[in-house]
């Protein structure tokens, strides 16, 4: 059988047999068995490559995501080194180095503020270490800094090149320990809870964690490695200062002189001015004119990318660089797609010319708008997004007709 391992399609069409049995319902020994029988190492280009094609075969992006922990103990052990460029986690403040450092720091955070009070409370009520444990959980939720920046800036970079499969699984493994990590931490803020059930969970989105953590460092910082270019790491740099860092301090980029020359190279800069149908604007006056508007704009093209937004102090939601270019629907989680496309749809179509939504984030009343853009002929452009804290709005009472100090 050898001799038809090397052949990579083969191989391809091998593995995934092994990872259907899985969703068969074959135990995780004998499949691992069988891999470690039959085949060597495996690279996490191929572990993308499986991925996307499960998923164009119709397997649910739900059922890729239910099994990628079973996946991940089959090819633990198993995943080769195939860096074909320099390994940029050993270069002192490269993104990948932080994102490594990050996950390193998660890891200390269990191992150290975590585990050992689970420990103490296997053997009984504690209140002492049900409040370390309350605030080694409460370190771990920072988790949420770590994994936006995945899911803004790093995915819709992987994208560019069409890798879209292992993006929207570790999306919704990411949702579920967002969700099952806030569920820990309310049973732990009463004064009365079920001990056995809150470690339970605990134990499973601690570990789900961990899986997730070996899978960034294994599969994806190697991955995005031999992916991306030095530009698109220069745009992961800025957004990530732009966001905060997840449980370290930022280290500036340790860059050598082609890296610096390669960053003057994409820093334009366009003058000149723009006609408008009163008026002309220069481009730098457009730019902060829009900027200044209280309002968050996104622009989505005809062809459902993301174009534009604005950049104004009033941000609402997080817009890294990165979302530019992006297809629209791979910048929500995969829970919410349906509805994007209902709206652009609608507003594509004619249907409407534009929906709205309302709702409470914290101390903010968000008003939430799309709008059909269209030209003088009528014909559809895109749709633009418009965000608003209107908050202080609904608060005004009265009349304001005077200048005041």
């Amino acid at each position: 059988m050898s001799e038809f391992i090397d052949n990579s399609k083969y191989r391809r069409d091998e593995l995934k047999k092994l990872i259907k049995r899985l969703h068969d319902g074959a135990s995780v020994d004998d499949v691992k068995d069988e891999f470690q029988k039959n085949f060597g190492e495996i690279s996490t280009t191929e572990i993308s490559q499986i991925e996307q094609e499960l998923v164009k075969e119709g397997l649910p992006i739900e059922e890729v995501q239910r099994l990628c922990d079973v996946h991940a103990s089959v090819f633990d052990g198993s995943i080769e080194d195939i860096h074909h460029t320099k390994d940029q986690t050993s270069v002192k403040g490269h993104p990948a180095y932080i994102f490594k450092k990050e996950n390193d720091a998660l890891e200390k955070v269990i191992t150290e503020e975590i585990h050992p009070y689970a420990q103490t409370l296997n053997e009984g009520m504690n209140q002492t270490a049900v409040l370390m444990l309350r605030i080694g959980l409460e370190r771990l939720s920072e988790v949420n800094i770590h994994f936006a920046r995945k899911e803004n800036v790093f995915f819709p970079l992987l994208e560019k090149y069409g890798i879209t499969a292992p993006p929207k699984v570790m999306w919704g493994i990411d949702d579920e320990i967002r969700k099952e990590l806030k569920e820990v931490l309310r049973i732990l803020s009463q004064d009365e809870f079920d001990l056995e059930e809150m470690l339970n969970k605990a134990k499973v989105v601690v570990q789900k964690t961990k899986d997730m953590i070996f899978k960034e460092n294994n599969i994806l910082l190697p991955l995005m490695n031999d992916t991306f270019t030095i530009v698109e790491w220069f745009q992961i740099d800025k957004a990530q200062r732009e966001n905060g860092l997840c449980l370290i301090e930022d280290v500036a980029w340790d860059k050598n002189d082609d890296d610096f020359e390669e960053e003057e190279k994409i820093e334009e800069s366009i003058n000149g001015e723009i006609k408008f149908d009163a008026g002309t604007l220069t481009n730098e006056e457009v730019n902060a004119i829009l900027n200044t508007v209280p309002l968050d704009m996104t622009f989505v093209d005809k062809n459902d990318k993301v174009k534009y937004f604005t950049q104004g102090k009033e941000r609402i939601f997080d817009r890294p660089h990165t979302i530019l270019g992006r297809d629209v629907n791979m910048c929500h989680p995969p829970s919410s797609v349906h509805i994007v496309e209902k709206i652009v749809s609608d507003l594509r179509s004619g249907k409407k010319d534009n929906e709205d939504f309302w709702i409470r984030m914290g101390n903010m009343f968000v008003y939430i708008r799309y709008f059909a853009v269209r030209n003088n002929s009528g014909e559809f452009l895109g749709t633009l997004e418009v965000t608003q804290n209107i908050k202080p709005i609904t608060e005004l009472e009265g009349e304001k007709r005077l200048l005041e100090d």
